[in-house]
Parts: C-alpha cells; structure tokens; sequence
C-alpha cells in the first residue's frame, strides 16, 4: 500500500471564484485559487492567483492536481483560457512550464513571470478536446 493520498474539495464563494483545497489527516497541505481575469492581458479568461502547497508535499503530485481542479472548473463555466503572475525568478517556474504554461513576455520583450495556458483541453486530463 502506497502513501496517503491527499483528499481534495473545491468551493466556490461565488461565481468564477473557486478555491481547491488538498487536505491530508485533517491537514490543509495545498490550495489554489482562481477567478475571472481581468482583461488587462488579452486573450486570457481565468486567472490562477493563488497556489501554495507545503514544502513537504512537494514533488507528488498536489499542485498539479490542484491547478487541474481550478482548470477543469473554468471549462464547466466556458472558461477556456487561464493565466498567472508570479516571480521572474521563483524557481517554482519550472512547474508551470512543465504544466505546458508559456511565458508571457512584455511589448519590450521581457519576462515578469506571467505564465499562460490558451486552451485548458490540454490541461485537464479527459477533457473534450485533450
């Protein structure tokens, strides 16, 4: 038998504003939450804003499971592009790239740390178009 498995639950505080959560023995290991973008980058519906998992429970799994459960309520709503700001140098940006994030550059051709998904099909696992 494998280790625990972290049991996740979604909420949703109102419309287009949902919050994954992982929780493993009553433990809150990782969350993430996403919203309605606000059109300030075009071509983008969703926005992931937020997404912490615990040190620990890095590498297993957890935050790709928690950016897939916001992707796959964004589809449900006809949401079908997300993206997100984050740190230029966070050397968490690796997950996002090998989640197929593309780095959105500036007019100027630089990277802030915005990354992006055109299409959550490719995201979610059984999605209609994946």
């Amino acid at each position: 038998m494998g280790p625990p498995q972290p049991l996740f639950r979604l909420r949703e505080a109102q419309p287009h504003d949902i919050a994954a959560l992982a929780a493993l023995h009553g433990r809150l290991v990782g969350f993430a939450k996403g919203t309605l973008h606000d059109g300030g980058v075009p071509g983008f519906q969703g926005e992931l804003n937020k997404i912490y998992v615990l040190r620990d429970w890095h590498r297993r799994g957890i935050g790709r499971a928690l950016v897939e459960c916001v992707a796959r309520r964004f589809l449900s709503q006809g949401i079908t592009s997300m993206l997100l700001f984050g740190d230029a140098r966070n050397p968490s940006n690796g997950f996002y790239e090998r989640l197929g994030a593309e780095r959105l550059f500036s007019p100027e051709g630089e990277f802030h740390g915005g990354y992006g998904w055109r299409d959550l099909d490719c995201l979610v696992p059984g999605a209609s178009g994946g």
